[in-house]
């Protein structure tokens, strides 16, 4: 449990928080949509206005995704090269379009998981009394970026 100064926050279902971001819906009231466009996150849930800007996915998705569609296609592809012995080109024809489609399918509701479980542990300033905490959108900050020596 996280506390903001004095006062304990309620805590939140990680459960709760994976299973609404896996269905690309707000991890807080499973109500709004999480994204924007196909990867692009809302700044704030449509329904009930929770910030979302603090999400930093960065590249654990396609990680994720990669290792999920490996263990789905590979053993099917050897079970079928072993049961059958097709040509390359049926290979081909079958398993780089299915390993494309799982990809894009998948790619969006584990992205969303990972927010949800994010915002449900209070991750990169989804917590108010974090010092990650940022209260300003990205697209209400200024175009200046400051470079350190």
């Amino acid at each position: 449990m996280t506390m903001t100064s004095s006062h304990p926050t309620p805590p939140r279902s990680v459960g709760t928080g994976i299973a609404n971001g896996f269905r690309m819906r707000c991890p807080a009231c499973g109500e709004g949509k999480l994204f924007a466009s196909y990867l692009k996150v809302n700044e704030h849930c449509p329904s009930c206005g929770e910030e979302l800007w603090h999400h930093r996915a960065d590249d654990a998705p396609p990680y994720m995704v990669i290792t999920i569609v490996g263990h789905i296609v590979v053993p099917l592809l050897l079970a079928v090269e072993m049961a059958l012995h097709p040509d390359l080109w049926i290979h081909l024809i079958i398993w780089l379009p299915m390993t494309l489609i799982l990809s894009l399918v998948l790619l969006p509701p584990v992205k969303g998981a990972l927010i949800g479980y994010q915002w449900a542990i209070r991750m990169h300033g989804f917590d108010r009394g974090d010092s990650e905490y940022d209260p300003v959108p990205p697209s209400q900050r200024s175009g200046a970026v400051l470079l350190k020596p």
